[in-house]
């Protein structure tokens, strides 16, 4: 499965929407997702499943590229 990950990358910073970054993660569930992200110095705001049409929409996007960590 496919996750979109909206993280910050200041984590002693208040998250502020207008700074929120996103990245693709393919991955078994979300907490494997979190692990597989746990050595980098991000603040994780929210993990969303990717699947159907939304996926369809993300990969029709020039910025999708699937992470691999």
């Amino acid at each position: 499965m496919i996750y979109k990950v909206y993280y910050h990358e200041n984590v002693h910073q208040v998250p502020v929407r207008e700074n929120t970054k996103s990245l693709y993660v393919e991955a078994e569930t979300e907490k494997a997702v979190r692990d597989q992200l746990r050595d980098r110095q991000i603040m994780i705001e929210f993990i969303q499943k990717l699947e159907g049409e939304h996926l369809e929409y993300e990969q029709a996007s020039q910025d999708f590229q699937v992470e691999q960590v």
